[in-house]
C-alpha cells in the first residue's frame, strides 16, 4: 500500500516535471536538427554576418567594461549600506530584469532622444545618440547591468565583515581595503557577473531595435540579423542562432562550477 502511494506520488510529480523539461529542451533540439551543418561555415562567413559579429563583440565588450566600472561600486554600496533607501535602490535595479525589453527601449528613447529628458540638452551641441552604435551600448548596458550588480552584491555579502573591521583598525582606507582585500576575494563573483552581463548583452534584441534601430554595420547586432535573415534566408538565421546557442552553453559551462558550489 505504501509502495503504491509512493509510486503515485512520483508519477504525479514526474509527469509535469518531464513536460517542463520537454518544453525547454525540444526547441533547442529542433534548432540543431533543422541546421544544415555543411553550410554552417559559409553561412557564418557571409558579408552580412561578419559586420554584425564584429559590432556585437565590440558593443558587448564596452558594455562589460561599463558594468565593471560602474556596477562594482554600486554592488558594494548595496551590500554594505544599511540605509532604508537601499532596499528601494535594489528594487529599482531589478526593474530592467522584468521590464519588457521594448519598453526599456522606449524609456531610453524618452531619455536620450532628440526631445528626451537628457537628449534635448545634447541636441544643441550636435550630439545625437538614438540610432547610433552608442545607443546599442546604452541599450545593452540597461538590460545587462542588473545581472552584474546582483551577482557581485551576492559575492560581497558573502565576505566576513570582520575583515573590513580589522583593516580599518590597522589604518587601511576604504580604497586600500578594496584594492588589497575586498576585490581579490570577490573576483569569482565579478567574473561570473561579467559573464552573465556579457551573455545578456549579446542576446539583447527588443531595447536595441527600439532605441538604436536595425542598420547594417552601425546598429545591427547578431540577434537583429537573425530577425532579418529569418525572412530572407532562414538557414542563415539558423546558423547564427546555433552560434549564439554555443556561446550561451559556453558561458553556462564557465559558470557551472561556481553554481554547483
Amino acid at each position: 500500500m505504501r509502495y503504491a502511494a509512493g509510486w503515485r506520488s512520483r508519477v504525479a510529480l514526474g509527469v509535469p516535471a518531464g513536460l517542463a523539461l520537454l518544453l525547454l529542451v525540444v526547441p533547442l533540439v529542433a534548432l540543431l536538427l533543422r541546421a544544415d551543418w555543411a553550410r554552417l561555415p559559409s553561412d557564418l562567413a557571409t558579408p552580412t554576418v561578419l559586420p554584425a559579429l564584429r559590432l556585437s563583440l565590440t558593443t558587448t565588450s564596452v558594455t562589460a567594461v561599463l558594468c565593471l566600472a560602474l556596477g562594482t561600486p554600486l554592488a558594494w554600496f548595496l551590500a554594505r549600506s544599511e540605509h532604508r533607501a537601499t532596499s528601494w535602490v535594489r528594487a529599482l535595479l531589478t526593474v530592467p530584469l522584468v521590464l519588457p525589453p521594448v519598453v526599456g527601449g522606449v524609456a531610453l528613447l524618452m531619455t536620450w532622444g532628440r526631445n528626451g529628458v537628457v537628449g534635448q540638452h545634447l541636441t544643441p551641441f550636435g550630439i545625437q545618440i538614438p540610432f547610433t552604435t552608442v545607443a546599442v551600448v546604452l541599450a545593452e548596458t540597461f538590460v545587462a547591468m542588473p545581472y552584474y550588480v546582483l551577482a557581485v552584491e551576492g559575492a560581497v555579502r558573502g565576505l566576513d565583515p570582520r575583515l573590513e573591521s580589522v583593516a580599518r583598525t590597522l589604518g587601511a582606507t576604504d580604497l586600500r581595503y578594496l584594492r588589497t582585500v575586498g576585490i581579490p576575494l570577490v573576483l569569482p563573483g565579478i567574473a561570473s557577473g561579467l559573464a552573465l552581463a556579457w551573455a545578456r548583452a549579446l542576446g539583447e534584441f527588443g531595447a536595441t531595435i527600439t532605441f538604436a534601430g536595425n542598420f547594417a554595420g552601425r546598429t545591427q547586432t547578431l540577434p537583429l540579423l537573425v530577425y532579418v535573415e529569418l525572412e530572407r534566408d532562414p538557414q542563415v538565421a539558423i546558423s547564427i542562432s546555433i552560434m549564439l546557442l554555443a556561446v550561451s552553453v559556453l558561458v553556462l559551462g564557465v559558470l557551472r562550477g561556481r553554481w554547483l558550489r
